[in-house]
């Protein structure tokens, strides 16, 4: 960015087993097309015990990151809910190979688990601030709660995504 500020961040708590998370994706599309890098999206994992798969789905985002197409997987997954629910890792994987990722590499991270302690972070951080489900937005330290209802809330994202770019506290 050409300015000293850095972006401002919206985490995004998120679960990739979870139809609630699913839904939200066009509203994420929606504020990544506005904002660009002007607002810094960050994947936080929430993966709640009822889904079987989403410690791993978790897990393997964050490969899919490391691999640089983060958000690409995200949408894959959940796009294709009912198939994680029925095939579980060997789905992940595929998803890694029709994206151009190194599916072995997938393989290897799911069963080295390389990435548990970044989601068991991002778990215990998001219930030290109340996330109890996904999807939950947290922006300049406010929580929103997408998990319940989704109306209006990327319209209140944009509201202090604006107003925090035009540098108003």
């Amino acid at each position: 960015m050409s300015d000293s500020s850095p972006a401002p961040v919206l985490d995004v708590w998120c679960e990739l087993q979870c139809p609630d998370c699913r839904s939200a994706l066009d509203d994420l599309r929606a504020l990544r097309a506005r904002y660009g890098d002007r607002l810094e999206l960050r994947l936080r994992h929430f993966p709640l015990e009822k889904h079987k798969h989403a410690f791993a789905a978790a897990q393997a985002a964050e490969e899919a990151l490391e691999q640089g197409k983060g958000w690409e997987y995200v949408e894959a997954v959940l796009g294709r809910v009912e198939e994680l629910d029925r095939a579980g890792e060997p789905f992940l994987v595929e998803v890694a190979r029709e994206l151009g990722l190194d599916a072995e590499e997938f393989d290897t991270a799911l069963i080295d688990g390389r990435h548990i302690l970044i989601v068991d972070a991002d778990q215990a951080e998001g219930k030290a601030i109340g996330v109890t489900g996904t999807p939950t937005y947290v922006i300049d330290g406010q929580r929103l709660d997408g998990g319940k209802s989704q109306e209006g809330l990327r319209e209140r994202i944009e509201e202090i995504a604006d107003r925090l770019l035009a540098g108003n506290p």
